[in-house]
């Protein structure tokens, strides 16, 4: 853990150049380790995706997920029971939006399972100075500590600010080359500026697998109550 108080808040208005792109779906359910099914099938229906340095994925979670902070133990075996408020979302930048609507009527497939995509919304990056990310890349054998000293120097080489700096236990996906080992992470007391910087930006490689991508959260407080 890494903590730090915050002065007074600056004035700062979110520019709209990145932006999330949050599509209505219609499943029953999804694998809860689908980030190379759906990283996949998202660059076969979107040619250009890959190429697209700003782009980025969010997987897709469920409320049951304990706001993502936590993961269930045995993700490969078991699948997200979707609801019909749960969306796929892709942080674009401004000028690729209504190329992404060409998603619009696709049928995924991801794992097996079923994915109907429907109309889309875009919305801006949030002024929140709380944020989350669930998948934040790490070494197999990295220790918590370790984890969070690079971590920190990652963000202060691209000029974000840290203050409070709070990690969750290790997990895995698996891929065909391997496991990507991930933690989660949740930053509080950001500068305004610093946190639209980093959901521009992300933390760490992958965002088009679903990696490092954040979130604005409700609060530091609700995690450490969650962990107690």
């Amino acid at each position: 853990m890494y903590w730090q108080d915050k002065p007074s808040r600056e004035t700062y208005i979110v520019p709209d150049e990145i932006q999330d792109l949050s599509f209505r779906i219609r499943a029953r359910c999804l694998p809860v380790d689908h980030a190379h099914a759906l990283s996949c099938a998202i660059r076969r229906a979107l040619p250009w995706f890959e190429a697209e340095l700003d782009a980025g994925l969010h997987l897709i979670h469920v409320a049951e997920s304990g706001n993502g902070w936590y993961r269930p133990a045995d993700s490969e075996a078991e699948v997200l029971h979707l609801s019909r408020r749960t969306r796929l979302r892709l942080r674009l930048p401004k000028t690729r939006l209504d190329d992404a609507r060409a998603l619009r009527g696709a049928r995924l497939n991801i794992g097996g399972h079923e994915i109907c995509i429907g109309d889309a919304t875009a919305r801006p990056l949030s002024s929140l100075t709380t944020l989350f990310s669930r998948y934040v890349t790490t070494e197999e054998n990295e220790s918590e500590s370790e984890f969070v000293q690079h971590s920190v120097a990652l963000l202060q080489d691209m000029g974000v600010r840290v203050r409070k700096f709070l990690c969750g236990r290790q997990s895995s996906f698996a891929f065909p080359e391997g496991k990507i080992f991930v933690r989660s992470v949740m930053l509080s007391d950001l500068e305004v500026s610093d946190s639209v910087l980093l959901q521009q930006q992300g933390l760490g490689p992958g965002r088009k697998l679903g990696f490092g991508l954040f979130l604005p959260h409700k609060g530091i407080k609700a995690v450490v109550n969650d962990e107690n």
